[in-house]
């Protein structure tokens, strides 16, 4: 029990550091660590060898793997030529710009992971932003909930999802089947929330003539690494979707795609290091260990198993239940080791349920919640730490509080929807 109160105040107080920006998020991560550490909540074995509490290395090197990918595709100029299209599409208006951006990024996130596409869609939102002069802050932000909530629809989309299927059973088409129709009309919702939740960003009248003239062709400053880096993409892509059937971790496809970007482009290490997101790999380290002390004494699992207990075989209070306390929770811990931690409480109520479609429908409960809580926080998924991470280091920075703001709007609006989908598909009309 000291031990439990100690882990709960060691988190709380790392959080709380966090939460408040008063030191650097890296530092009061790894702060906390060090705390866990020196009260032998956590050790080397639980901290870098466990699944259960450890570094998730599939999410690490998944990240530093696009990350290259990202640094070697920025010398060909295809942001560039992206930013350029995007301006002329939206004929420089700021709201069809978002929209537009918002779009692309939840198809993208879909296809890829989300933390993937917003390493994409980021540098392309810098360099139109800049061309037409516009805050940028706003439109990252709109972009990482939109990753989050296009990456709900499938099975690669969201590393959630990653974990369920796998401990479920679950398939790329049975996520496709049963989350993409709702996720199509959360994207339409979160555009009309967009238009006002992002009015004071609309106000910027930027000068459509100036981007008018431009051709967005002559961005590309390597035409043949261009097709190589497009080549590689499509096989990481691909790797991506087949990653069940090739036995391959998503991030093995990353760090495969990484070698050969750098092989095929013949970069040097001191260049295609230099974009990588140091700090944020770091922070993501520290918030794994941080997280994984919780694991380490009970606290994850008593929470699970008590929401279990009281909620008994009435399912569909079982399912509201998933939805919004995993939203909740997820909150102050990323949603991937969360998800890892409740997902065997999770399956044992799907075993024991009498209805297999009421049992299922739990799990696309869980899924909804761990997914579209990835918005309430500036640290409930791996999107908003590398967004913010990608601000900060071109001094935009994006505060907690900041991104919470939307962030609760967002979540709210996602899970009523949720809900709602999930009663009327796998309850109401049983």
């Amino acid at each position: 029990m000291p031990m439990t109160v100690l882990a709960v105040a060691i988190f709380v107080v790392a959080y709380a550091l966090i939460a408040t920006e008063r030191v650097d998020r890296v530092a009061a991560a790894l702060g906390g660590v060090a705390a866990m550490v020196l009260f032998g909540i956590v050790d080397a074995e639980t901290a870098f060898y466990s699944d259960e509490t450890g570094v998730d290395w599939n999410v690490i090197f998944l990240l530093l793997g696009m990350m290259i990918i990202v640094s070697v595709f920025k010398q060909t100029g295809f942001f560039e030529y992206l930013a350029i299209w995007a301006a002329q599409r939206s004929g420089g208006r700021p709201f069809r710009l978002m929209a537009l951006l918002v779009v692309i990024t939840a198809v993208a996130s879909a296809v890829l992971d989300n933390v993937t596409t917003v390493l994409l869609v980021a540098p392309v939102t810098f360099a139109v932003c800049a061309r037409l002069g516009l805050p940028v802050v706003p439109y990252l932000i709109a972009q990482v909930f939109a990753s989050n909530i296009g990456g709900t629809a499938t099975l690669i989309g969201d590393p959630p999802n990653i974990i369920i299927a796998s401990r479920a059973g679950l398939s790329f088409n049975d996520f496709l089947i049963h989350l993409a129709p709702i996720v199509v009309v959360m994207v339409a919702a979160f555009l009309v929330v967009c238009r006002f939740m992002f009015r004071d960003a609309f106000r910027t009248v930027p000068d459509a003539a100036q981007i008018a003239d431009l051709r967005p062709t002559e961005a590309i400053t390597d035409r043949r690494l261009l097709v190589r880096c497009l080549v590689v993409l499509g096989l990481v892509i691909i790797g991506f979707v087949l990653h069940t059937v090739l036995h391959l971790e998503p991030s093995i496809v990353a760090l495969l795609g990484a070698g050969a970007i750098v092989l095929v482009s013949r970069t040097k290490a001191s260049e295609f290091l230099e974009e990588v997101e140091w700090p944020t790999l770091v922070f993501f380290m520290g918030l794994f260990v941080l997280v994984g002390g919780l694991v380490q004494v009970g606290v994850i699992g008593a929470i699970g198993e008590a929401a279990a207990a009281a909620v008994g075989d009435r399912y569909f209070l079982t399912a509201t239940s998933l939805i919004f306390g995993s939203a909740v929770l997820g909150a102050f811990v990323d949603n991937i080791p969360y998800t890892a931690a409740m997902a065997p409480i999770v399956e044992n109520l799907v075993a024991v349920a009498p209805d297999p479609a009421q049992g299922q429908a739990l799990w696309w409960a869980f899924a909804l919640g761990a997914d579209l809580g990835g918005n309430t926080t500036a640290v409930a998924a791996g999107a908003n730490v590398v967004v913010i991470g990608i601000a900060a280091r071109h001094r935009q920075p994006i505060g907690f509080w900041e991104f919470t703001k939307y962030g609760l709007s967002v979540t709210i609006m996602t899970l009523v929807l949720a809900w709602a989908y999930v009663w009327l598909r796998y309850f109401a009309f049983v």
